[in-house]
């Protein structure tokens, strides 16, 4: 039995098949997100690689900013149900999820069962969020992809003391006048998010076992910060970006057994 997850965030949309609600047949991730392609170029690829048709899919849940405009699901959930379902899948031993998502930023307290049981959500403001990591990477004129190798090489970490977007990127800016060093900026703009982030999590308590999910997680100095502020060691699976679809497949299928179930 085949489920769909699809998860159309501000900045990407990830789909992922589920065969069974426990095996990934495939996922796939479009760098473009809700009021874009995105969402219809992932169900494209999605289908085209696994081989699977349209037909085949017992049931399809979105996820996501673009959710309710996600024409192909039969249903929608909330990305603090689904993020939870997913790590469960991905890191079963997980009992706290933060995901950095490209607006906002969550803490998930999870039960044994990968059920949520608590949240904190930071949605008011672009710190601590990819948005604020997506600016800081303009202004420092570096491959978003790159701020996780380039602060590994900081010795000084420089100090980023507003939470605001517009002036931490003033500050950012003044410091490069002042020619502190990329990598020593780069680590203190993740130590930024870091300590925002983790001031959150921690009010759910601190974590036996802790993982991060979204595409926030594939930057390893993000990681490295939110580690040293949370004072444990972070999971991070491979196919952290896609928890959020992949936890939305779950919920599909464990629709369709509650609706067995029932008859």
């Amino acid at each position: 039995m085949y489920t769909l997850g699809i998860d159309i965030g501000s900045t990407t949309s990830k789909a992922v098949i589920l065969e069974n609600g426990k095996k990934i047949v495939v996922h796939v991730v479009v760098p473009l997100g809700t009021g874009t392609v995105g969402p219809v170029r992932a169900l494209a690829e999605i289908f085209e690689q696994s081989g699977i048709s349209r037909e085949q899919i017992a049931y399809t849940i979105a996820t996501g900013y673009g959710r309710l405009i996600c024409a192909e699901a039969d249903e929608q959930s909330s990305e603090l149900s689904c993020h939870a379902k997913g790590i469960h899948l991905l890191l079963p031993q997980a009992d706290t999820v933060i995901d950095i998502g490209g607006q906002d930023a969550k803490a998930l307290k999870l039960s044994p069962l990968g059920r949520l049981l608590a949240f904190q959500m930071n949605d008011k403001c672009a710190a601590g969020t990819g948005r604020f990591l997506d600016v800081m990477a303009r202004v420092l004129n570096v491959p978003i992809e790159q701020l996780g190798p380039l602060s590994a090489a900081s010795k000084q970490p420089a100090k980023i003391s507003n939470t605001c977007t517009v002036f931490a990127e003033s500050e950012v800016i003044s410091q490069l006048s002042a020619q502190v060093p990329l990598a020593d900026i780069a680590a203190g703009i993740h130590n930024s998010v870091a300590k925002r982030v983790a001031g959150m999590a921690l009010r759910l308590g601190h974590p036996t076992c802790l993982a991060m999910s979204g595409g926030v997680a594939l930057n390893s100095g993000v990681v490295r910060a939110m580690e040293k502020e949370m004072g444990c060691p972070i999971l991070v699976d491979p196919l952290c970006q896609s928890a959020g679809a992949i936890g939305a497949a779950v919920l599909a299928y464990e629709k369709l057994l509650q609706a067995k179930e029932r008859r």
